[in-house]
């Protein structure tokens, strides 16, 4: 069975700073790009972050550069997203997704909240 179980979100005062968690099981996770997601109310979901299976090329959004860094351990199945210097308009639900090139398969995962507020 196929999961992607996300932790680490939480309550946080403009300028704090969290970091996400992601574990995957039920696939070979090293096989698989991943990536970071994020959705607020009222707005489209957003890409805020991606890394391919061997951690050599990362993607970050502009919206999140400078504050937000992808990362992931294959041996440990896990990607990880570590965000500074938070503001308001880092609020949101933030999932993870795992993504294969030339396939139609992805998994998503349930997602995690995270709520910057003074």
């Amino acid at each position: 069975q196929v999961q992607l179980v996300e932790s680490g979100g939480g309550s946080v005062q403009p300028g704090g700073s969290l970091r996400l968690s992601c574990v995957a099981s039920g696939f070979i996770f090293s096989t698989y790009a991943m990536s970071w997601y994020r959705q607020a109310p009222g707005k489209e979901r957003e890409l805020v972050a991606a890394i391919i299976t061997n951690s050599s090329s990362t993607y970050i959004a502009k919206s999140v550069k400078g504050r937000f860094t992808i990362s992931r351990d294959n041996g440990k199945n896990t990607v990880y997203l570590e965000m500074s210097s938070l503001n308001l308009e880092d609020t949101g639900v933030y999932k993870c997704r795992a993504t294969k090139i030339a396939s139609v398969v992805d998994y998503w995962g349930q997602g995690t909240q995270v709520t910057v507020a003074s």
